[in-house]
């Protein structure tokens, strides 16, 4: 079954809004739990805030590391889950069920499987 990364992005709030959030950890336990059984969870985890983030560019042979994340939003990346689901159909159902979906957004993309990656021989011969 292919893989589907669930990006959770959610605003940032104040710790009113941080505790109201984790006010909902029995409903988030039972949704991993039941993912869990049914087999499909492969990984998940909330991240540290924004503010914690670095991030990395290399221009011109020059590394370059900024503090924070990538871009400034208004929805950060809050934490991620990884399932091995049937179909998008399937992954879309339970990125419904996730509570970041009623005050934030979540992102479903495919994961790419490392068999699809082309060999540096495949991408040469792509670019001729």
């Amino acid at each position: 079954m292919p893989e589907y990364m669930l990006l959770l992005y959610a605003p940032e709030v104040d710790e009113a809004g941080e505790a109201e959030r984790w006010a909902e950890l029995p409903l988030w336990l039972e949704l991993t739990e039941s993912l869990r059984e049914a087999g499909l969870l492969v990984a998940n985890s909330p991240l540290h805030p924004a503010a914690s983030a670095t991030t990395v560019r290399v221009r011109e042979d020059e590394t370059e590391l900024t503090d924070g994340p990538f871009a400034v939003t208004k929805e950060i990346l809050g934490g991620y889950y990884i399932l091995d689901c049937a179909d998008l159909d399937e992954a879309l159902k339970h990125a419904a069920r996730l509570p970041t979906a009623r005050y934030g957004s979540v992102e479903v993309r495919p994961i790419m499987a490392t068999s699809a990656i082309p060999t540096p021989d495949e991408a040469a011969a792509e670019q001729a």
